[in-house]
């Protein structure tokens, strides 16, 4: 029998939220989802939707709840600091507008933190960072912009201060930030990578694949970086022999287009 209070609901947090719950399976979710508001005093899914438009904290808390892909911004913050320090002045002296990709995006934190280090060297309305993802429903959270305090943990007090709004306990980015991203499903195995990128992340991500998948995709990397351009992977993604795929280390994690 189906089960309509629920069906109604996930078509209205669509309407609201871009994130498509029949996605997820059926069972496992409204079981999670149900568990929140009877927690909340909620009898139903029409009340408990009715609740939420009318509370911040407690859509956020939906949201929480909904999105299990979550990274945090600035994760492993000295490769951040080693981008902002010898990577970025390099790439900007050679083309002041860079184009950057962050692939496998998620939930939005990476290409966020991109552009708020970026905007320490030129204004925001230069940058423009493509950042894509398989799931659907990480984009539609990553456009939302609104994040739990712990994904904050590593922002610095200044970027914090000055490019997030906090509304209760979570917080959003700035519309200032947002703009500089565009948000696109891909699939890295399967799509063809848009190419002459300054700057390529894609972290934490490729540890997933087998060592054949993770060949094909260096070389897709590599291919679509402009000569001299920079690919940046996660802490435990080390590239051995990155000269295969025309690239050089330059720093930990960070290696370069020959």
């Amino acid at each position: 029998m189906v089960d309509q209070d629920y069906e109604l609901f996930i078509k209205k947090i669509k309407q609201k939220t871009g994130i498509d719950l029949s996605l997820y399976k059926e069972a496992q979710m409204k079981r999670r989802l149900t568990s929140l508001y009877e927690k909340r005093g909620f009898s139903s899914f029409s009340d408990f939707y009715n609740g939420l438009s009318k509370e911040n904290e407690l859509y956020y808390e939906l949201l929480d709840r909904m999105t299990i892909n979550v990274s945090e911004f600035y994760r492993n913050y000295k490769r951040w600091q080693v981008l902002e320090e010898k990577i970025l002045p390099g790439l900007l002296e050679k083309n002041g507008q860079l184009k950057i990709w962050s692939a496998a995006c998620s939930t939005g934190e990476e290409p966020y933190t991109i552009a708020m280090i970026l905007s320490k060297f030129v204004s925001l309305s230069k940058v423009k960072i493509l950042a894509t993802d398989i799931d659907e429903n990480v984009l539609a959270r990553a456009r939302l912009g609104i994040y739990p305090e712990r994904s904050l943990n590593e922002v610095p007090i200044d970027m914090k201060r000055k490019y997030f709004t906090q509304e209760g306990m979570n917080y959003k980015v700035s519309d200032q930030i947002k703009s500089t991203v565009q948000f696109k499903k891909q699939n890295l195995l399967a799509d063809q990578f848009d190419s002459r990128f300054d700057l390529i992340v894609c972290r934490n991500v490729l540890i997933y694949f087998t060592e054949e998948a993770k060949e094909t995709l260096y070389n897709k990397f590599s291919d679509a970086l402009n000569d001299q351009g920079i690919f940046f992977v996660g802490s435990t993604e080390q590239i051995f022999n990155p000269d295969r795929f025309k690239l050089t280390s330059v720093d930990t994690f960070f290696y370069q287009k020959k």
